[in-house]
């Protein structure tokens, strides 16, 4: 199969590229840019990308799936037709399934499982201990050897640094990059909002801007210890960021990410208990929102994740504090990090980079670039198409979102994963 994509701009930052060119492919790779890579060279499809933006696809570090355990809220199936629709073509699903992902046959199950969906590549990533439980290592060896990119705790406590110390040491020795949440859980306690405030006006338990830096001290000291490479995930304050900045300044192999809401949502949004923004970690301060920023501006934060959980409709029903945290968030992911960029942020190319090289870099993916040789995975994008999503023509079956209603300029038109259209804007929709 040969695919010819016309005219539209290129937008690479990996390889420094934003033009407005031609794009060859040939099976599952890009042959050319700008020339056709032999005089013989004849498309079987065109995809006329005029007027468009044509960027790497792009690449999750954070999306839970509903399977295994989960079907009432959501399916491989359904939830990767979703990343589709939105440009995603890889994503990591954190290991809090029902099993456990702490067993080659866990992995095996959800790769057989996107084997059968729609096209876009789900890699998972594996328990640091034995049932998440905190109490004893997982084989984090026999792990990597099935195919987890990392090792996580997702949102489960660990047992005692000590013991993390030790996983991260293991971890050290394998080459194996550790996914760690900061969040110091005696001081988060049952809070369920940032405390402040407005959660003492609305009478919420708060959850401290200290639940988050003193875990990321205890993180960064043990990496600076056991040299282990550490992967920061889902920051929510400035000063996390801060301190995250300071510890890539001074060489340690530290990495993060934030979820694109925490770019945009404050704890005003939680003001009349509106539980489709309850999420761990909490909407935090103004202040906080500017400092992520500032840090996705300055590259200190390198990936911006859409920590997609979605949930029926049960689950946001309940008292604030007794609904499931968790957004649905695939769908916004890219309009969302792009509106960065409109607002002057940080430019274009490097908006683009948080969601493509960025986290396909920390994954240790080949991924996320448009130069010639990489894989075709690609998201065609029409900067002028307003969107408004919304319950009628949403895709994930977690309708669970606080973006409903908002209007998006930036709409995926194509998807293509190794050179194959695995989603296309029909014309009706167009």
């Amino acid at each position: 199969m040969k695919l010819l994509i016309e005219q539209g701009r290129v937008i690479d930052p990996e390889n420094g590229v934003d033009q407005v060119t031609d794009l060859y492919i040939q099976g599952e790779e890009i042959v050319a840019l700008g020339a056709p890579p032999s005089e013989d060279y004849s498309p079987d499809r065109r995809i006329n990308a005029r007027g468009r933006w044509v960027l790497p696809g792009l690449v999750d570090l954070s999306a839970r799936l509903g399977e295994p355990g989960h079907e009432q809220k959501a399916t491989i199936a359904s939830e990767t037709r979703a990343a589709a629709s939105a440009g995603i073509t890889t994503l990591a699903c954190p290991p809090d399934t029902s099993p456990v992902v702490d067993s080659p046959a866990q992995i095996e199950l959800i790769n057989r499982r996107a084997r059968q969906a729609c096209g876009v590549r789900v890699h998972a990533l594996g328990a640091l201990t034995a049932g998440l439980k905190g109490q004893q290592l997982s084989d984090m060896a026999a792990l990597k050897r099935a195919g987890a990119l990392g090792m996580s705790q997702a949102l489960r406590p660990m047992g005692s640094h000590l013991l993390l110390r030790r996983a991260l040491e293991y971890a050290a020795s394998h080459d194996i990059t550790v996914y760690l949440h900061p969040i110091d859980w005696s001081l988060a306690g049952q809070g369920c909002a940032h405390e402040g405030a407005v959660a003492t006006r609305l009478g919420l338990p708060g959850i401290p801007e200290a639940a988050e830096t003193a875990a990321l001290g205890v993180l960064l000291a043990l990496a600076a210890q056991t040299e282990a490479r550490i992967h920061v995930c889902r920051l929510s304050t400035a000063r996390g960021a801060a301190m995250v900045a300071r510890a890539v300044e001074d060489g340690l192999p530290v990495s993060a990410d934030v979820c694109a809401h925490q770019l945009f949502l404050t704890e005003m949004d939680v003001a009349d208990f509106n539980s489709l923004c309850h999420v761990i970690p909490p909407l935090r301060t103004l202040r906080d929102r500017d400092g992520l920023r500032k840090a996705v501006a300055e590259g200190a934060i390198e990936a911006v994740c859409s920590d997609h959980q979605p949930h029926e409709a049960d689950a946001k029903l309940a008292p604030f504090p007794a609904t499931l945290p968790g957004m649905s968030t695939l769908e916004t992911l890219l309009p969302l990090v792009l509106r960065l960029a409109e607002e002057g942020v940080l430019p274009l190319p490097e908006a683009v980079r948080r969601v493509t090289a960025g986290p396909a870099r920390i994954l240790g993916l080949k991924v996320g670039t448009l130069g010639v040789g990489a894989r075709a995975d690609i998201a065609i994008v029409d900067p002028e198409r307003g969107h408004a999503p919304g319950p009628d023509n949403w895709l994930s079956a977690g309708r669970n979102s606080a973006f409903f209603g908002w209007d998006f300029r930036p709409r995926v038109t194509h998807t293509l994963v190794a050179g194959r259209v695995i989603f296309e804007l029909q014309a009706r929709q167009i």
